[in-house]
């Protein structure tokens, strides 16, 4: 049985490679290397389509400029450039910041030690870092800082105390002489400078209903961030400014209806507070402008930043928020992300009359993830097209090399035959 076995292995074989040969033999050119590649290429499936159970065919409802949706800075990780990591509350911002000091193939990969919360994520060959987020620097402009305090503190830290004297005390949220937003790619320097650092600045948004829910059941846990400064125009509010929600030391225990009832949460609307410049609103004062007003001063600068940021993904498309920060850096992660549908807010049942009251609370956040999620999606598509027709163009290139190869060979096949018969004609 076993030599019978055996014979027929290697009758198997033996055809196989007869087949091989045959092959070689009557397609020897660029049709069938062409064939082979296409195999190659559609042997990979696309990690991207269905992993966030996104619709198949996206259809825009916003119209973006190319400069809008192309997302590619040149990143010197070597130099002076700076990534400025803005985290929200309860939207993933803690994986995605883990991902940025862990999971990044690096020339020089931050250093992170057991029992510490931050890393040390050093330039390649200096002692200075190339990160500034929660798990590099830490907390360095306050707790949870948003774009107001950023765009005034981070300059401050990183910069030396002579260039801190000639930088303005805001970049960018006017249009000044000595003072420049390059738009597509997010990044924020000084004219005038011996140095030019860029701040690419980048965030993390998630579902309104679902990061509100988050946030409550955090604070439910005894969550408070009290050492949130809130700087705005150089000072932190006062207390009439932004009274608190509860008396004692936190809020824990508190019913989703206590949460709620609240008007001054800064649950409420916190990614569009967070993203916007309060400078044009008078901080927290809200006695500066109509509420309609503010509210649309606010919404407005919210998007207007979000699009200039170098980068923004979405808790909801971890995948896709990979792709596209992979793009946009030209840095890789070592792993691929993965989406995690079953959160704690995932598992707080809500009416429809609940659910609505909590979207009717963070109305402007409603708008800003709709705005946000359909430049995001465009981006991706945006980015994927440029990747095929790149991908496309390098194909092409290849059959035309596979083809000047082909005639080559039949060139010197045909000189051959032809130097075969005149030698046969002069030997007669």
């Amino acid at each position: 049985m076993d030599d019978k076995s055996n014979k027929l292995l290697l009758a198997l074989v033996m055809l196989f490679l007869f087949a091989v040969i045959v092959l070689q033999y009557v397609c020897p050119g660029t049709e069938c290397q062409l064939l082979r590649l296409q195999a190659f290429a559609s042997s990979h499936a696309d990690p991207y389509r269905t992993e966030d159970e996104s619709p198949p065919r996206f259809v825009a409802r916003l119209n973006f400029t190319d400069a809008e949706l192309l997302r590619k800075v040149d990143f010197n990780i070597k130099g002076d450039d700076l990534i400025v990591f803005l985290h929200i509350q309860k939207t993933g911002g803690t994986t995605f910041g883990r991902h940025l000091v862990r999971n990044i193939q690096l020339e020089q990969p931050c250093e992170c030690k057991a029992g510490q919360k931050k890393c040390t994520c050093h330039r390649p060959g200096k002692r200075e870092t190339w990160l500034f987020s929660r798990f590099s620097t830490g907390w360095s402009c306050g707790l949870h800082a948003d774009w107001t305090e950023l765009t005034n503190c981070v300059p401050s830290i990183v910069d030396s105390k002579k260039e801190v004297k000639l930088r303005p005390t805001s970049c960018c949220k006017s249009k000044k002489a000595h003072c420049v937003c390059r738009d597509p790619e997010g990044a924020y320097q000084r004219r005038g400078a011996k140095k030019r650092r860029n701040f690419y600045y980048i965030t993390i948004l998630r579902d309104p209903v679902s990061r509100y829910l988050s946030e409550w059941r955090h604070v439910q846990r005894g969550a408070t961030w009290k050492a949130s400064l809130h700087v705005c125009d150089g000072r932190s509010p006062t207390i009439e400014e932004l009274p608190s929600c509860y008396t004692g030391d936190d809020w824990s225990g508190c019913s989703l209806k206590e949460f709620m009832d609240c008007p001054y949460n800064l649950a409420n609307n916190r990614q569009v507070r967070m993203l916007s410049d309060l400078t044009l609103v008078g901080c927290y004062n809200l006695s500066v402008m109509p509420e309609e007003q503010r509210n649309k001063v606010l919404l407005d600068s919210a998007k207007e930043n979000l699009k200039c940021m170098a980068f923004f993904g979405l808790t909801e498309f971890q995948r896709k928020t990979q792709y596209l920060f992979e793009k946009t850096f030209n840095m890789n992660f070592i792993s691929p992300f993965t989406q995690y549908n079953n959160t704690r807010a995932s598992s707080v049942e809500i009416d429809q009359q609940t659910q609505k009251r909590i979207e009717a609370l963070n109305f402007l956040d409603m708008e800003l993830y709709e705005y946000a999620k359909d430049l995001f999606l465009q981006r991706y598509q945006y980015t994927r097209q440029k990747d095929h027709q790149e991908a496309r163009r390098k194909r092409q290139e290849q059959r035309k090399i596979l083809k000047t190869r082909h005639a080559h060979k039949h060139d010197q096949t045909d000189n051959a035959t032809t130097d075969y018969v005149e030698d046969v004609e002069k030997w007669r």
